[in-house]
């Protein structure tokens, strides 16, 4: 099989699909593995380990997509790179279809197979090439709204832990999956006062366990999500519904009795934010502020530490990538579960129960 590696296009997006030890391994098993030049820098990786690994540099992304039986990327296919997508070839990346209806219609149309990092579930029902990105941004959550906060980025002034005589701030986490206990995880160790809110109460009554003593759990209902929000310094989204929209839990009525300058970070805002006033932003403009309280919405967020996100998504997507290469698609389906969940698309056909559910209407 030819596997190609395209560099990234979204702006400031630094990680790459696939580390050079990927490369030697794919080669090893037989496969033709084409790199866009530099497509390796944003996380460390020069050209010349690429190529020393057995790939095939190329220098443009035309010709890495018109060869390749199978895209590797990070991010979901952008507008300039849909005219390069081709009828039967396999794409394994993040797609986040339920947010975008265009990205969807256009990879419909062109007839790819789409196989989800973000939809792949294991046998133990986790998300295996979700988790490591939603821990790495979990931890950046708390690190980006902690800045955020400051007065300067028009923030109300606070320091998330606080200082002896001085009350630490307060920080409300919507969700207890992986980006959540990260984020509650984070701020506890700067000192803050976290509640954490979830609908599934053994996941509360596991981390009422093993959170420190300033981490509260709380049954998240539309009652209770209103009166926590009012007292937050710093809310962080970090709802996740496997392959579908996610669910506004903060309505635009809410943030009027919010604290002027409170930020919040929608972690889920790639597939939709968990705050209606949400909308995706970038790296270089990374907040807005509506109704006083700051929104921080970058869709891209472990991608501004490329070496260590590429580094911890790429030990996790490696096997799979190998197994794809190594094996025919029709058997995976019909074998792996694994897989079975991951395939979002198939020759311009919606596959997966969730994405269809979101463009039902």
């Amino acid at each position: 099989m030819i596997i190609g590696i395209p560099k990234e296009t979204k702006q400031h997006e630094y990680r790459v699909s696939v580390l050079p030890v990927g490369v030697e391994l794919l080669t090893k098993a037989g496969h033709q593995v084409l790199v866009q030049t530099n497509a390796g820098v944003g996380s460390g990786y020069e050209d010349r380990d690429y190529e020393q690994a057995g790939a095939t540099l190329i220098d443009n992304a035309e010709e890495v997509f018109g060869k390749a039986d199978m895209i590797v990327k990070v991010k979901e296919p952008l507008k300039d790179e849909w005219p390069l997508l081709r009828q039967n070839q396999i794409v394994f990346t993040y797609f986040h279809f339920a947010a975008s209806h265009e990205l969807t219609q256009a990879c419909l149309n062109a007839g790819i197979t789409a196989v989800a990092y973000e939809t792949l579930t294991d046998a133990h029902g986790t998300l295996p090439l979700l988790t490591p990105m939603s821990e790495v941004a979990g931890r950046m959550s708390i690190q980006e709204g902690a800045k955020y906060l400051e007065k300067p980025t028009m923030g109300r002034g606070i320091l998330l832990g606080g200082v002896p005589g001085v009350e630490a701030g307060e920080v409300l986490v919507l969700g207890a999956g992986v980006v959540g206990t990260n984020a509650a995880r984070i701020a506890a160790g700067l000192g803050a006062r976290v509640v954490i809110m979830d609908i599934n109460l053994d996941r509360l009554r596991y981390l009422d366990d093993v959170m420190p003593p300033n981490v509260h759990t709380v049954y998240s209902d539309p009652h209770a999500i209103a009166e926590y929000a009012a007292r937050a310094d710093l809310i962080i989204g970090a709802v996740l519904i496997p392959g579908g929209r996610t669910p506004v839990l903060i309505p635009r009525d809410i943030l009027k009795t919010m604290k002027p300058g409170s930020v919040i970070v929608d972690v889920g805002v790639d597939q939709g934010g968990c705050v209606e006033t949400s909308r995706p932003t970038s790296h270089a403009q990374p907040t807005f502020i509506v109704d006083n309280v700051v929104h921080y919405c970058v869709s891209n967020m472990p991608g501004a530490v490329g070496r260590t996100s590429t580094q911890a998504l790429c030990h996790a997507t490696q096997p799979y990538v190998l197994k794809l290469a190594n094996t025919d698609l029709d058997t995976l389906i019909a074998n792996d579960p694994a897989f079975a969940s991951a395939l979002n698309m198939r020759a311009g056909k919606i596959t997966h129960d969730a994405v269809a559910r979101a463009f039902a209407n």
